[in-house]
């Protein structure tokens, strides 16, 4: 995936993607659509493309990405007349082929930490204190029951409920491992926003390494996610699966390969030395807190 900024109102979107023998190439132009009664805005797609080449024609790895010889096979103010502006030209791909994939979104569980998945959560993912959780849905209310080990077992009506009985880390893994599961049977991708959040680190360690185990992750399911534990860079061995995102005359986001052009350097400790700048806080700031703190009466 390739972004870049058109003009002040409108990105570009590149994305390159494979499937049966088939190398795509999507590019997607997003601009900005400002209401006249209420000033509310919304992002619509105001341009896109789609191009194809058959794989067996790909000869180097450079020239898996150059379709500067390929035409056009799908455009949208061409081909697709009829889409509403917030649709992409994928969704006729999709159709076409049969196809989808999986998503589990958990962005919007940030800062509401609750169980997301319905059903009987299997023992493998539970607390060693937990016989048995389910979460069913009823006419007007979730039925949820948990039983402790040597317990008596107890129903709820509401999964915040819950936060009673099981810890933030114990939730937040639940949603997050069930979200895992679903997407190694699937493929697709799960996406979750401060992955650190209500873990330690090293749960946080393992969830990705079973995202990177073949064995495991058999369908090359795809997890993207947010995080604020530099630590965490020093997971992967390459740099470009890992964006810098600083907020400096607008929100940007630049590929780590692009920035640190080796390998072989411990990328938590050039994120926490400020080498990529903007990553720790400015030591200005710093002592400015430190005096107001100082002079606190």
């Amino acid at each position: 995936m390739v972004l870049r900024y058109q003009s002040k109102q409108n990105i570009i979107f590149t994305a390159y993607f494979y499937h049966n023998g088939i190398v795509y190439k999507l590019e997607t132009v997003v601009g900005r659509k400002i209401n006249s009664i209420d000033g509310n805005s919304k992002f619509l797609i105001i341009d896109e493309a789609l191009w194809e080449k058959e794989i067996h024609k790909v000869k180097t790895k450079k020239s898996l990405y150059d379709f500067n010889d390929i035409e056009v096979k799908i455009r949208r103010n061409k081909n697709e007349q009829y889409l509403i502006e917030d649709v992409s030209i994928i969704v006729a791909l999709n159709k076409e082929q049969g196809t989808n994939f999986f998503l589990c979104d958990m962005s919007n569980f940030t800062d509401h930490n609750m169980l997301n998945v319905l059903g009987q959560y299997p023992k493998e993912i539970l607390d060693p204190s937990i016989e048995t959780l389910s979460c069913e849905p009823t006419e007007n209310k979730v039925d949820i029951r948990l039983k402790f080990y040597e317990k008596e077992e107890i129903t709820l009506n509401s999964p915040l409920a819950l936060n009673k009985y099981l810890s933030s880390g114990t939730i937040k893994g639940l949603s997050v491992f069930m979200g895992a599961v679903f997407s190694f049977l699937e493929g697709g991708y799960l996406i979750v926003d401060e992955l650190e959040n209500h873990f330690n680190r090293e749960i946080v360690s393992i969830l990705i390494r079973f995202f990177m185990d073949k064995k495991i992750n058999k369908k090359g399911a795809t997890l993207i996610f947010s995080t604020h534990y530099s630590e965490l860079l020093d997971e992967f061995e390459r740099n470009d699966s890992i964006y810098i995102t600083k907020n400096k005359d607008g929100i940007t986001a630049e590929k780590l390969s692009g920035i640190l052009k080796r390998n072989d350097i411990k990328k938590s400790e050039i994120y926490d030395s400020d080498f990529l700048e903007g990553t720790v806080p400015a030591y200005e700031s710093y002592i400015a807190l430190k005096k107001a703190l100082i002079s606190l009466r």
